[in-house]
């Protein structure tokens, strides 16, 4: 048996969750740390700031800007850091829900699996990878089944450390479901942890935020077969 298998197998209740996850990760916020002027400077401004002091960075590097392959690099990275990776930091872009009717009277919980998660550690600016999990149950209303998958886009393309982003993911979940019977698991490698540091390239982490009736036991442990 795989450690990611052992690991997931250990994991019956949020207790046993949080002894597993290291102390460094645990954020004091479930909001993302913004200053009150986040907002101010328009898109195409920070994409010109972010690419002459990457221009710097690369510089102090020792690298030679003039070469056809690097030239035009701190303006690639800006564009990418404003508009795609860190796009989740603006909030026009947040995802609006589309709501129906629940006509079919389904009363069992919806879950979406395996969806993608593409972020980025805020201690080290690289990469996190894995898949989130999702489930609700509907109170009368149902989501379209794409919106689950912007909300846990939306809210990974910004700097985060995994705990926040769970418990983002969920929170969203409610307030467009009108509903506490969410939960939310995300089961992410870490590229701070394989590509730098201890270089371990097989270790995952796994997060949890379990609300209403995903509280009980029995309910819980429907959701886990499931994703299984």
């Amino acid at each position: 048996m795989s450690k990611n298998s052992t690991l997931r197998n250990l994991i019956t209740t949020e207790d046993e969750l949080l002894d597993l996850i290291s102390d460094e990760h645990i954020s004091s916020s479930f909001d993302t740390p913004l200053r009150a002027d986040a907002f101010d400077m328009d898109d195409d401004t920070k994409i010109q700031l972010i690419s002459k002091h990457f221009t710097q960075i690369m510089d102090i590097l020792g690298l030679d800007l003039t070469d056809d392959s690097l030239k035009d690099t701190p303006k690639r990275v800006a564009k990418m850091y404003v508009k795609e990776i860190f796009s989740g930091l603006n909030p026009k872009l947040k995802p609006k829900p589309t709501l129906f009717e629940n006509h079919y009277k389904y009363n069992q919980m919806l879950v979406e699996r395996n969806i993608s998660v593409y972020s980025n550690c805020e201690h080290h600016f690289v990469p996190i990878t894995g898949k989130a999990h999702v489930a609700y149950i509907s109170n009368g209303k149902v989501i379209g089944l794409s919106k689950l998958n912007r909300i846990v886009q939306y809210y990974s393309q910004r700097p985060q450390v995994q705990e926040r982003l769970t418990i983002q993911i969920a929170n969203e979940m409610k307030l467009a479901l009108g509903t506490e019977d969410v939960a939310v698991i995300i089961d992410a490698h870490h590229h701070c942890v394989s590509s730098r540091g201890v270089r371990d390239m097989n270790s995952s982490t796994v997060t949890a935020e379990y609300c209403g009736k995903f509280l009980l036991p029995e309910t819980r442990n429907e959701f886990l077969k499931h994703i299984k």
